[in-house]
């Protein structure tokens, strides 16, 4: 899967979580792994601009997708696989990401991985404008990002244990040489 950032907001993010959080998604709605997504984060006079042009509403806001080829999540068995396709452009707003994440207790980080999520399933074709697609968008929205922040846990914590690992057995290795 190739999932491209480009930071032109001039705030400081961690991209790879960015990157880890999309491709975790995408992997679990079942698109196919060849798929192409870019996301772009853009400050928020940009966003105002975008905003205005693609929703004709004021204002800069947290997140617009602007999906590429028409791409559905999973679906049937016996369908011909669909092969690469570019998913479309992810557009994040940093600064305005940072009032919500305030608003919210939480980090810039969360946010973002949040607001990533949230633009991966408007690409597939979820929305939000009624209340049942609103429930079951955020529903699957929140049930990815806790199950990626749980592996992400997982991996942080499989790396200290390596690391006493690599440490106790690199002690031990340097008893048991031959010329001690």
């Amino acid at each position: 899967m190739s999932i491209e950032v480009s930071n032109e907001s001039g705030t400081e993010v961690v991209e790879a979580d960015l990157v880890s959080v999309a491709r975790y998604a995408l992997g679990r709605m079942d698109v196919h792994p060849a798929a192409e997504l870019s996301v772009v984060l853009v400050d928020s006079s940009t966003m105002a601009d975008l905003h205005v042009q693609w929703m004709d509403l004021p204002g800069p806001t947290d997140v617009m997708a602007f999906p590429m080829d028409e791409l559905r999540p999973g679906g049937r068995p016996d369908a011909a696989d669909l092969g690469p396709a570019v998913l479309g452009d992810i557009v994040l707003c940093p600064p305005f990401a940072a009032e919500q994440a305030a608003t919210a207790g939480h980090s810039l980080d969360d946010e973002l991985h949040l607001l990533t999520v949230h633009g991966v399933l408007h690409l597939l074709g979820y929305d939000h404008a009624e209340p049942e697609d609103e429930k079951a968008m955020f529903g699957l929205q929140n049930s990815l990002l806790a199950d990626w922040q749980a592996q992400q846990r997982r991996a942080a914590h499989q790396a200290v244990l390596d690391d006493v690992d690599s440490r106790v057995l690199g002690v031990v290795g340097l008893d048991e040489r031959p010329d001690r």
